[in-house]
């Protein structure tokens, strides 16, 4: 047997975490699941919060599974975008962070457009103005919890925070920090003009850290709680986006991307940020990727229609699987009624298969009734914005597209990845579906000197696991569908 080394990816998700180890014999990467656990947000004096404390003691037994076979050279931590925690002058966490679909954030974007304008801090940021990002969140606290930004020592983002917890070194990772609206995209620095606008001071978010730098040891206490023996944090590229999109299986360094899962994130990578204009317009981000590349994208209401719809079933008493689901789903009339993925109102928790219903019955559509029609609305009209967002992107680029690389969990529901291709008549390439956990574990074996370059890097990624091509077929059936998708979208 080949010699290797181990890694620890822990990724956490909107929903769900996992600690994954990655093992590396010198020519190939393999995968496995040591540890998964829910994460389950909480309500607490009206606001809805991450439940911090719970999660990092989840984080511990991934640690402490990670090593029952053998010990790991290193860890790393990958979250979602845009939330963050108050650390004190003492290091304590100050209260727990707060959620991104709390709504705390409502007027936000008004107020902070009386300092700076939406172009201006397009123009700075390269990032779309939306209520979720951190500069929104920071604004209200300045505004109903300013003990927290006037006691703080530090602000952390959601994985330099446990990296902290873990390491006890603060640092702000460049990737996560991207996607929060407050940092200067062509300096890939923080912005005090943006951050001026919500009360902030720059200071507290600290020194940049990049993808692959070692952000120290894990604290004694944790390795003897856990069984380590000298393992290092290292920042990977801390959004989750950022670390999939390493691991798309494409030897070119031009192609067109779709992170796919609770959110849908459609994008190319570019070597400088793309600041227009059509970009604004178009809702697109210029976030930050690893071996600094930018990553355009466009955030999408993914799977999370469905996920909340299932979760909406379930409250209701009726458990029912995906694959399930999906069959509903498939025997369901197609492109019977569609839905605008990101109008407003899908976006909070909540009864998803009402507001679907509401949605069609106010735009005098056929009412979705069944859990096939839901699911069904769900998928067609995922497929029709992906072709809206493609041709979108390829006009603010000047290029076409041939294919779509999916990545990400999304690519189990095969019957979306089918209908991505029909609809956008392009091939789909779908896999790795653990991108993210794979991108992770690359970064730490690149600063562990496994590999001399990117370059390197990548092209033992690009045989690290299989994946699928769907051929498009019948696209023009698509378009009636496309031109109602395209009215309802305006």
């Amino acid at each position: 047997m080949k010699n290797y080394k181990k890694y620890l990816a822990v990724d956490l998700g909107g929903s769900s975490g996992r600690g994954i180890n990655g093992k590396f014999d010198g020519e190939k990467f393999t995968l496995e699941e040591v540890h998964r656990f829910s994460n389950d947000p909480v309500i607490s004096g009206g606001v809805m919060c991450w439940d911090t404390l719970r999660l990092f003691f989840e984080i511990k037994n991934a640690l402490a599974a990670s090593v029952k076979d053998g010990g790991i050279e290193s860890l790393a931590i990958d979250t979602w975008g845009v939330d963050y925690g108050y650390i004190d002058k003492n290091g304590a966490l100050m209260t727990n962070p707060c959620h991104y679909r709390d709504g705390r954030t409502a007027g936000m974007e008004e107020y902070i457009s009386k300092t700076i304008s939406r172009e201006r801090l397009y123009e700075i940021t390269g990032i779309m103005p939306q209520s979720i990002n951190t500069i929104y969140q920071l604004a209200s606290d300045r505004l109903a919890r300013p003990w927290l930004p006037d006691n703080a020592g530090a602000i952390l983002m959601t994985p330099d925070l446990f990296s902290y917890l873990l390491s006890g070194e603060i640092g702000c990772e460049y990737t996560i920090a991207s996607t929060g609206g407050f940092l200067d995209a062509n300096a890939r620095a923080v912005s005090a003009e943006a951050l001026a606008a919500a009360g902030i001071s720059p200071e507290l978010f600290g020194k940049i850290s990049f993808p692959g730098d070692v952000r120290g040891k894990v604290l004694p206490d944790i390795a003897a709680e856990c069984g380590l023996s000298n393992v290092s944090v290292v920042s990977a590229p801390s959004h989750d986006t950022a670390s999939a999109v390493l691991a798309v299986p494409c030897p070119e360094d031009d192609y067109l991307f779709l992170s796919s899962g609770t959110w849908s994130i459609m994008g190319v990578e570019t070597p400088d940020p793309v600041i227009k204009p059509e970009g604004l317009a178009g809702g697109f981000s210029n976030e930050g990727g690893a071996f600094g590349r930018i990553t355009l994208i466009r955030n999408i209401m993914g799977l999370w229609l469905e996920q909340e719809s299932r979760r909406q079933w379930k409250r209701e008493g009726d458990v029912v699987s995906f694959d399930d689901l999906s069959r509903a789903a498939a025997e369901a009339k197609p492109m019977r009624s569609i839905i605008v993925p990101d109008d407003p109102r899908f976006s909070p928790a909540g009864d998803m298969p009402g507001r679907i219903a509401e949605y069609c019955k106010e735009t005098g559509q056929p009412v979705p009734e069944t859990k096939g029609e839901i699911v069904r609305c769900i998928f067609d009209s995922l497929a029709l914005c992906y072709r809206h967002t493609a041709e979108k992107l390829e006009s603010l680029c000047g290029r076409k597209y041939d294919k779509i690389y999916i990545v990400g969990g999304g690519t189990k529901e095969e019957m979306l990845s089918k209908l991505t291709a029909d609809c956008t008549g392009k091939t789909v390439v779908a896999g790795p579906a653990e991108a993210t956990a794979l991108g992770n574990i690359a970064v730490q074996a690149l600063a562990a000197g496994e590999f001399k370059d990117r370059t390197e890097m990548r092209a033992a990624l690009s045989t690290a696991s299989e994946t699928k091509v769907y051929e498009p077929a019948n696209t023009s059936d698509w378009d009636d569908a496309y031109e109602r998708y395209l009215k309802l979208a305006k």
